[in-house]
């Protein structure tokens, strides 16, 4: 069976404040700059999830789209649309909420169920500006 590579796109609205608890405010804003304003700041990110897998011949292609929609909106979406990543999403407690490490931890919300449906997760990728964006391969 060949294997291919399939992406699924996804958007969420998210505030955050880069900020490390462990540094003061000064500190904070020289690494961070406006990015560690006291009262947040947002972005409508993109959020892209590559799966591989074989192609399967009786339906012609690696997996159903919504299938992974649905996965991604449940485990994380839901958690992320619309909400402050420092105070409310819970699998980024206790983590400066960079976009690397948003990436990071969105990859171990998603592992699992995708292996769960028969594809490897392949790559995350956290678009947070038109500019920047964060890819994770995993480890």
């Amino acid at each position: 069976m060949p294997t291919a590579y399939i992406t699924r796109r996804e958007r969420f609205s998210a505030a955050h404040r880069l900020f490390n608890p462990e540094l003061s405010d000064e500190q904070n804003r020289a690494i961070y700059g406006e990015c560690s304003n006291d009262n947040w700041h947002g972005h409508n990110f993109e959020l892209l999830v590559t799966v591989r897998g074989p192609v399967n011949p009786q339906i012609g292609y690696v997996v159903n789209l919504k299938v992974i929609s649905q996965i991604i909106r449940e485990r994380v979406i839901s958690k992320l649309d619309h909400r402050n990543i420092n105070l409310d999403v819970d699998f980024m407690r206790g983590q400066i909420p960079s976009t690397e490490n948003l990436a990071v931890a969105i990859w171990a919300q998603l592992d699992a169920p995708m292996r769960d449906i028969g594809v490897e997760l392949h790559c995350v990728r956290v678009q947070e500006t038109e500019n920047n964006y964060v890819e994770y391969f995993g480890d």
